[in-house]
């Protein structure tokens, strides 16, 4: 059902972006006197970069511009940050089409939500039907991967399941390692460009504080040459130490020693 009593994309994009500007707005608006007041009081040097931060981010948005395409330097990212502002996050469009116009891949108005995405700054957009992957599930009868794959295939197009979730992952900047044993494997989620120390801390701060080495091989290599003995004897099981970015579909085995304990933080005195 169209609250607008008919079928518009493009009308309804520009209502949710109109609205996500109007938000954002509504926040500078709440927070500009207060940090006014404080510069007239204390004229102290971070609250004049924020509010010329929000200055630019304002008039950005004036010119229905969102906060995300801006060009931002380290500091004002820190503001931003602190803001969250809606048109700072990133974006994925998805289309959601019929049935028979996602097996025959003709929708009327793929051509225009594409144009309209470029002209307002970009983004991916993924054409899907939700009928569509419905049908699928009901016919695979599980969520199980291959089983899916081959129920889409049976219905005449391929799931756009995986293409949703691996496109939001890499928008979000998101990367997955893994920790392997005997009796279990486990998947970790981390950002891009996080380096082993921190990556090992989303496991325990344990081992981040004691943090000694990682010792990394690839899913692509183990899955190539078999098992981890092969892998090593190919040369591609690697010691990292601290400056190693970790990245997607590694397979990490860390090495960590912790002494002593950590210290204590005085929140009273800040320290």
């Amino acid at each position: 059902m169209h609250n607008e009593g008919e079928v518009d994309p493009i009308r309804d994009m520009e209502i949710i972006t109109n609205e996500l500007f109007q938000k954002d707005l509504q926040h500078i608006e709440k927070v500009m006197p207060d940090l006014e007041r404080s510069i007239a009081r204390k004229n102290q040097k971070v609250d004049q970069e924020e509010k010329a931060v929000l200055d630019k981010v304002k008039e950005m948005i004036l010119e229905k511009k969102p906060v995300r395409d801006g060009a931002w330097n380290g500091k004002e990212i820190e503001v931003l940050n602190k803001h969250l502002f809606m048109s700072a996050k990133p974006v994925v469009y998805l289309v959601n089409i019929g049935r028979d116009e996602y097996i025959r891949q003709q929708n009327k108005w793929l051509p225009q939500i594409s144009a309209w995405i470029k002209a307002n700054g970009g983004g991916p957009m993924i054409p899907y039907s939700a009928e569509f992957e419905s049908e699928v599930l009901a016919t695979a009868g599980s969520p199980d991967r291959v089983a899916r794959d081959e129920a889409a295939a049976s219905l005449g197009r391929g799931t756009m399941v995986h293409k949703l979730v691996t496109t939001g992952y890499r928008t979000l900047q998101l990367y997955h390692y893994f920790t392997a044993g005997e009796d279990e494997v486990k998947c970790w989620t981390i950002r891009k460009g996080t380096k082993a120390p921190g990556a090992a801390g989303v496991i325990h701060t344990d081992f981040e504080r004691g943090f000694i080495c990682a010792e990394v091989m690839k899913f692509e290599d183990l899955d190539r040459e078999g098992n981890e003995a092969e892998v090593k004897n190919a040369g591609l099981y690697m010691q990292k130490g601290r400056d190693y970015e970790v990245n997607d579909g590694d397979i990490i085995y860390f090495k960590f020693n912790v002494t002593a304990k950590a210290q204590k933080i005085d929140k009273a005195a800040g320290k």
